[in-house]
């Protein structure tokens, strides 16, 4: 059954796979689920023009992408006022979806696609996310620092660390220390340990947060900086 919602937003469909967010997520807001819903059509619309997700992987966009990027949000709760860099972020992903978790934390998405980072401030904009943009530069010549990065299988966690050296600022306020979120699968544990530097991560995953068997061998991976 479809159930329809109407807010000062937008009107839309509480689907399944909304439902799959609200399984894990049942406080949103109506204007967060709204946005939550938008996604869908916005991204199956915008892939048909630019390829910024797999053609066979664009029915399970809520699965393999949404509510993988909102892991993040089960590790930490970013505090009002947070400024967030998602590096590398293809089409938007893990920082779209956690903008629209998180409305009083800045996010600022990386890619050095251009049509990639079209992709994002369109959807940013068709949803009203006003805490996200993305802006067209690679890793290497970015220079703004902030209180975390983030990213979804970019690259090694030894590479990580070292671009992201000049990118996180000193000044902690949230409840872990400033530092890499960094969604990963494999044999992370001996990732990090082949890491020139001793760095202190803490490992999590996500089959213990989510139960849909996708997950078994994704993490939410944390180095502090």
């Amino acid at each position: 059954m479809l159930v329809f919602y109407n807010d000062s937003f937008c009107l839309y469909q509480k689907t399944e796979f909304l439902e799959l967010i609200l399984k894990y997520f049942p406080d949103l807001t109506e204007r967060q689920k709204s946005q939550f819903a938008q996604l869908e059509n916005l991204y199956k619309e915008w892939n048909n023009k630019i390829n910024v997700i797999s053609r066979k992987d664009i029915d399970n966009i809520y699965l393999h992408h949404v509510l993988h990027s909102l892991a993040i949000a089960k590790v930490i709760q970013f505090k009002k006022g947070s400024k967030v860099l998602d590096l590398g972020c293809g089409g938007g992903f893990p920082g779209i979806p956690l903008a629209i978790m998180f409305p009083d934390v800045q996010f600022t998405l990386i890619d050095g696609t251009r049509k990639k980072i079209k992709v994002v401030n369109e959807v940013a904009e068709a949803i009203g996310l006003t805490n996200a943009k993305g802006v067209h530069v690679r890793a290497e010549e970015y220079t703004e620092k902030y209180d975390f990065v983030i990213t979804r299988a970019v690259a090694l966690v030894e590479k990580l660390v070292i671009w992201t050296d000049k990118l996180i600022h000193d000044d902690h306020k949230n409840s872990f220390p400033n530092g890499i979120i960094a969604l990963k699968g494999g044999n992370v544990v001996e990732e990090i340990g082949q890491t020139n530097n001793k760095v202190y991560s803490e490992v999590y995953p996500i089959k213990d947060i989510f139960d849909e068997k996708y997950y078994d061998e994704k993490f939410v991976i944390y180095i502090q900086h």
